[in-house]
């Protein structure tokens, strides 16, 4: 996948070289960015036996990786090892994943392969409509790009814009760039004050010279007033605080483009890494235990990982066969169960990740949404109760690459959708 300066963001790609390339992070492990450039190496010198062997190191680096997996299936198929090809990517379809390569010229010696019609079959049925959600609040606020979403004691849903640096509280404007930006991902404090996430990115209306300031704010949500902004020190020339999660005092978030997860003290106003710059590839949505003693982290590159809060130690979550948490955005807990909203993985999806005893195995994945009407590429959302309430349409994906819209965009759709099990 290519990232804009918002790294999650998903650029399509028109061709396999193009996926190939778009792969590639500039905070990716050292053994798999290795492996990744040896794999274009390979591709462009056309030494395909390299490409396989550069694309299975890579997947050893990052396991089941699907960007990896798809290499993979590509450098089988231009060595000529059709069925080795295709094996692939039916891993991949049994992650209910796509990459499109029943459309691209350079799969096309599949075609003839046992098993290629049943995988076209596969991959169509991905795109079929899954899961029920209702509608909840709809906007007809053109280009507004919503992101953050947050409910009120009261029921009333706050939304926030990265085009437009607004925020809303149902449809009415509350706050109108009081010094902040881009309006990312927002909670309620137990104060009944609103935090939220900001950060001047280049899909802001009028951003100008602030590209690169991000931080934490503080909203008095009866005024209207912004009463707190905790800026993030320049650390990096770019940076991104794009999600959090408060624990009394404490404020949780993540730093997308630089790695870093913060500790931000609302008493002594300051910021500390608990992991630091580089560690993760892009981290997003972040949510706490039962116990509130560790942190769920979803690395948009990296899948999920457990933090602990005392000492920072990180562990990555063992994830079963037929099922990925790459991709994730929004990460949110219901029980004993992480519900993630998928955007960086074709289809786009929300779904449930049910934890084992352990905290740090994944017992069964399930896909609770997927290709609903209304989703336009889908990010953040709110747990209230057994039912997720969530951003469908962000309109992140129509970005062009002068960070400009097309007309005719749909305005804010939240949907909402029950995590009762059956």
């Amino acid at each position: 996948m290519m990232y804009s300066t918002v790294m999650k963001r998903l650029i399509k790609c028109s061709s396999a070289f193009m996926l190939l390339l778009a792969a590639c992070h500039c905070v990716a492990a050292a053994d798999y960015a290795d492996a990744r450039a040896e794999l274009v190496t390979a591709y462009q010198a056309q030494d395909y036996d390299a490409m396989v062997l550069a694309a299975e190191k890579s997947l050893r680096a990052r396991p089941e990786y699907p960007s990896a997996l798809f290499n993979l299936a590509l450098a089988f198929t231009l060595n000529g090892d059709n069925e080795s090809s295709l094996h692939t990517l039916n891993r991949l379809l049994a992650k209910g994943v796509d990459f499109g390569a029943d459309e691209l010229d350079e799969f096309a010696a599949l075609h003839d392969v046992p098993g290629w019609e049943d995988y076209v079959r596969g991959v169509e049925a991905l795109y079929r409509p899954f899961g029920a959600a209702e509608l909840a609040l709809q906007s007809d606020r053109d280009r507004f790009v919503p992101e953050g979403i947050a409910i009120g004691p009261d029921g009333s849903f706050y939304l926030g814009s990265i085009r437009r640096g607004l925020l809303l509280r149902d449809d009415e404007v509350i706050s109108d760039r009081q010094g902040h930006w881009s309006v990312f991902g927002m909670r309620f404090h137990d104060d009944g004050s609103l935090w939220f996430a900001s950060a001047a990115v280049p899909q802001l209306e009028g951003v100008a010279a602030d590209t690169g300031k991000t931080g934490l704010f503080r909203l008095d949500v009866e005024s209207g007033k912004v009463t707190r902004a905790a800026m993030l020190p320049q650390f990096e020339f770019e940076q991104v605080l794009g999600d959090l999660v408060i624990a009394g005092e404490k404020i949780y978030t993540t730093d997308s483009l630089t790695g870093a997860v913060y500790r931000y003290d609302i008493g002594a106003d300051g910021y500390t890494a608990i992991v630091d710059r580089g560690e993760l590839g892009s981290p997003q949505g972040l949510v706490l235990d039962a116990t509130g003693d560790h942190l769920y982290v979803a690395d948009y590159i990296g899948g999920l990982y457990r933090i602990s809060l005392s000492d920072g130690a990180m562990r990555k979550l063992r994830v079963p066969s037929g099922t990925t948490d790459y991709g994730i955005d929004g990460l949110y807990r219901h029980g004993s169960t992480l519900v993630a909203i998928q955007n960086g993985i074709r289809p786009h999806r929300v779904s449930a990740f049910e934890l084992d005893d352990d905290g740090l195995s994944i017992r069964r994945g399930r896909t609770l949404a997927a290709n609903l009407p209304e989703f336009d590429e889908p990010t953040l959302g709110v747990v209230r109760g057994d039912e997720l309430y969530f951003v469908a349409n962000s309109h992140w994906n129509r970005f062009d690459r002068e960070n400009r819209l097309p007309e005719g965009l749909s305005g804010p759709i939240i949907l909402k959708l029950s995590l009762a099990k059956d």
